[in-house]
C-alpha cells in the first residue's frame, strides 16, 4: 500500500516568515496570523513567480545601461576621463594589477548575469512545476543567494576611490550614471532571490512520489 508524502503544506502548517514559529494555518490563509508575532501565514509567499519575473525582468533591462553606461567620472588638470566597468578592468589588466581585474570582472559582470540567469531557470522551472533534479535546484538557489552581497564589490571600489581621491585638491571622482543602474541590478536580483519561494521545488516531487506504508 503506497501513500502521498506527509508535507507541512498538506498538514496545514506554515512557517512565519518574520519569528519563524510554525503553527496551523487555518481555511484562509491569508487571514492566519502567528500567535507569537502577529504576522500573516502562508504555505507558500503569495505572488512568488510573478513577483520573481518581474524583478529579473527589471534587472535584465537595468543590466544593459549597468555595463555601457560610465560608472566613474574622474577629472583632473590633465582633462577628465569617464570608464565603464568593462573598460576599468582592461585598464586594471593592462596597468600591471591582473588578479584584482579578474576578480572585478568577475564580482561585477559574470556573477549578476549569472545570478539573472539562475533565478530566471529556477522561476520558469517552478512556473512549469517541474519535478527535474529538485535536489540540484535547491542547491542553486542556495549558491545563488550566498553570493549574491558580492555583486557589490564594484560600489564598493567606486566608494573607496571616491573617498581617497577627495584628499588630493586637484583631482575628483564622481560615481556615473553606470553605478546607479549597476546598483539597481544588484538591489533588484537580492530582491528577486528573496521573493523567489524554493519550497516551489519540492511542490511537484511530493505531489508524485509515493511512500511506502
Amino acid at each position: 500500500m503506497s501513500r502521498r508524502l506527509a508535507t507541512a503544506a498538506k498538514l496545514g502548517l506554515a512557517a512565519c516568515h518574520l519569528c519563524g514559529l510554525v503553527s496551523k494555518v487555518g481555511r484562509l490563509e491569508g487571514n492566519s496570523l502567528c500567535p507569537r508575532c502577529g504576522a500573516h501565514l502562508h504555505l507558500r509567499k503569495p505572488n512568488s513567480i510573478a513577483r520573481t519575473w518581474a524583478l529579473v525582468i527589471a534587472a535584465y533591462i537595468l543590466y544593459i545601461p549597468a555595463n555601457m553606461l560610465p560608472i566613474m567620472q574622474s577629472g583632473s588638470l590633465f582633462g577628465a576621463q569617464a570608464d565603464t566597468i568593462m573598460s576599468g578592468v582592461v585598464y586594471l589588466w593592462t596597468s600591471g594589477d591582473p588578479p584584482l581585474a579578474v576578480l572585478i570582472f568577475f564580482a561585477s559582470i559574470f556573477v549578476p548575469l549569472a545570478k539573472l540567469l539562475s533565478l530566471s531557470f529556477l522561476a520558469l522551472s517552478a512556473q512549469r512545476h517541474s519535478a527535474w533534479h529538485p535536489r540540484q535546484r535547491t542547491r542553486l538557489y542556495r549558491m545563488v543567494e550566498y553570493i549574491g552581497p558580492w555583486s557589490m564589490l564594484d560600489i564598493y571600489v567606486l566608494a573607496l576611490l571616491v573617498t581617497l581621491v577627495h584628499f588630493e585638491a586637484l583631482a575628483s571622482i564622481t560615481p556615473g550614471p553606470g553605478a546607479i543602474a549597476f546598483a539597481s541590478v544588484v538591489v533588484l536580483t537580492l530582491l528577486a532571490t528573496i521573493s523567489f519561494d524554493p519550497r516551489l521545488i519540492w511542490d511537484p516531487v511530493t505531489a508524485e512520489k509515493p511512500e511506502d506504508d
